[in-house]
């Protein structure tokens, strides 16, 4: 369980301070056809240090955490994670299936 919470810790960090997502804006149909606006890529960290009712400390507390980042090495390591955490789940295998013995035929 340690480590899949580790897992998604440097999950969390990854996609919000790295991984650009498009929002929708606005959606328009015109009778079958669906018209879709979406405003430009930008990481929920980018979006939180624009938002108008931030304040200093945090954005600061933000940006500091971003510089520490290595790409990297968080890709890596999470990669390891899953990777021992495929070791784990693979190593408790269910014990064979005995066959089933007939009986008629030993009387």
């Amino acid at each position: 369980m340690a480590k899949l919470n580790e897992i998604w810790e440097l999950d969390r960090v990854f996609t919000n301070y790295l991984l650009a997502q498009q929002k929708l804006i606005s959606k328009q149909r015109h009778g079958a056809k669906v018209s879709k606006q979406h405003d430009h890529p930008a990481t929920p960290h980018q979006r939180a240090i624009r938002h108008l009712k931030m304040r200093k400390r945090p954005i600061i507390q933000m940006n500091a955490a971003f510089k520490r980042i290595k790409p990297g090495a968080l890709s890596r390591h999470i990669l390891a994670l899953t990777a021992d955490l495929e070791t784990l789940s693979l190593a408790k295998k269910p014990a064979p299936v005995k066959p089933a013995v007939n009986r008629a035929w030993n009387a």
